[in-house]
């Protein structure tokens, strides 16, 4: 009879009363932990959880475990919806918890928050107070931030020449015109945008082109070609897997069938009894693989399953020994439903047997 741990302090009444009843059916079935496992689908670790008052199973697991060991499904879902609402209130409670305390450390750290000490006092913002803001206004630049285009006067006009004889001073001789001032250069913000229109443009036709050549072409075609439906690419051949189910075929090959999901759905289509151990062989029709397991057995007994090897190779087999807790299964071999498999198992006494060869069903 498995030794259980005692349940965790603080655990909820009804939790604390479905736990239990599933550790009182787990022992009068005589099963181990590992058998469960196997039988349910769901992995040891998971079901160590739920035994120990870690974790409340799915109601999934639940019925699985009713169905293995032949307890009544009715009164042991009724006991885990009590314990499942149980289990939510206390997860709610632990939130509002969590909450409060949250909100008291905002409180304490705002209380202890010191603007002087953060030597933040004098600023507002992140700006000078109004007193302290200078009144002087800052001086002018002295030359304007943006350059500007040179101003030229207009040359004034020559004066007019004296006539010979004159007594005036002599006529000055006319300067030559100015050159004409520079027109300003166009911005490059502006020169940007023109190139910017006229590369848009330029794409715009160019896509206008390509279209109406594709539909010159498309309309030149073959009558006949254009009247033939379009052929469709063949279905993939992949095969869907279930949810939880992690392999099948020759990926399960040396794979862990309950850590693959292959346990759940598994029958058994072969066993012996060699002396108080009882052997089988299981196989899931989903994987397409199969695997031996023993139970009631001593520490240090061996099971093991063989197949023939595909496409006429060599055998193959997978080996495993049984531990303290008396279960044991191998790590699977793929195999399609017409394979012949046998589980054999070899007792520390030297005894050994084996199931008769059967097609998977």
């Amino acid at each position: 009879m498995p030794r259980w741990r005692d349940l965790p302090e603080g655990l909820d009444p009804q939790v604390r009363e479905f736990t239990g009843q599933l550790r009182t059916i787990v022992e009068r079935s005589g099963l181990s932990v590992v058998a469960v496992a196997d039988r349910t689908g769901y992995s040891k670790s998971s079901w160590e959880r739920y035994l120990g008052g870690r974790l409340l199973p799915p109601q999934g697991a639940v019925e699985a475990l009713a169905e293995a060991t032949g307890a009544d499904v009715h009164h042991l879902s009724t006991l885990w919806e009590l314990a499942e609402r149980a289990w939510s209130r206390s997860e709610m409670r632990h939130d509002v918890t969590m909450e409060a305390i949250s909100v008291a450390q905002a409180r304490a750290a705002i209380e202890q928050f010191d603007p002087a000490a953060q030597g933040v006092g004098a600023r507002k913002n992140g700006r000078p107070s109004g007193k302290e803001r200078s009144s002087v206004e800052p001086p002018e630049p002295e030359q304007p931030l943006v350059a500007t285009a040179p101003v030229f006067s207009a040359p004034a006009a020559p004066p007019a020449e004296r006539a010979p004889g004159s007594s005036g001073p002599p006529s000055r001789v006319s300067s030559p015109p100015s050159p004409p001032s520079p027109s300003p250069s166009p911005s490059p913000s502006g020169t940007g945008r023109k190139r910017v229109a006229l590369f848009a443009g330029g794409l715009v036709g160019a896509l206008l082109l390509v279209a109406g050549a594709v539909l010159l072409i498309d309309a030149g075609g073959d009558g006949e070609k254009r009247g033939q439906k379009p052929t469709t690419a063949p279905a993939t051949s992949a095969r869907q897997l279930p949810a939880g189910v992690k392999c099948a075929g020759e990926d399960c090959d040396g794979q862990d069938p309950q850590a693959m999901g292959c346990g759940a759905a598994a029958t058994t289509t072969a066993d012996v009894t060699v002396g108080t151990a009882y052997v089988e062989v299981r196989y899931s029709k989903t994987c397409r693989a199969a695997w031996a397991r023993i139970t009631r057995a001593a520490p240090d007994d061996v099971i093991q399953i063989k197949a023939p090897g595909t496409r006429g190779g060599a055998a193959r087999a997978q080996n495993s020994r049984v531990g303290t807790d008396g279960d044991a299964y191998t790590k699977m071999i793929s195999v399609d439903a017409t394979a012949r498999t046998t589980a054999c198992a070899t007792l520390t006494g030297g005894t050994r047997a084996c199931t008769a060869p059967g097609a998977q069903g």
